[in-house]
């Protein structure tokens, strides 16, 4: 069997706000805005990836109770989370910075080979972005 990610879901409770931010501050594509039934299918995706993420309105398939529970839990962070990489997560914390994403972590180098940072998209989902860091070099 030969699996492959196409879409996965980010919760939102203001489509256009998070797509300027996907898009406008992040530098992901487009893909998708359509009409889906009561609904509006709209994806964003890095460039070169197949992989699209669905900017869900909370009342996508949901009641507005649930989904007034659901932008409850966004804006604590508590829901979806999305880690991306880049070769420079220093310039891109900078970027998302100045756009005035709230900041969870900065750059840090992770005592797992990882350097990143997190902050939190419109609606409260958290992203990281990071990057592998060189292997110490071992000495016998």
């Amino acid at each position: 069997m030969d699996l492959h990610l196409s879409h996965t879901f980010v919760t939102v409770h203001d489509q256009d706000e998070a797509l300027r931010f996907y898009r406008d501050v992040l530098g992901l594509e487009l893909r998708t805005d359509e009409p889906f039934m009561d609904y509006r299918w709209l994806t964003v995706g890095a460039p070169g990836s197949p992989v699209e993420i669905v900017l869900a309105h909370s009342s996508m398939g949901h009641s507005p109770a649930d989904a007034s529970v659901l932008d409850e839990l966004a804006a604590k962070g508590a829901l979806n989370s999305i880690i991306f990489t880049t070769d420079d997560v220093d310039g891109v914390f900078d970027k998302v910075l100045s756009a005035g994403a709230e900041v969870v972590q900065e750059p840090m180098d992770q005592p797992y080979g990882v350097r990143d940072c997190a902050f939190r998209d419109p609606s409260g989902n958290q992203i990281r972005i990071g990057t592998r860091t060189p292997e110490p070099s071992r000495t016998p």
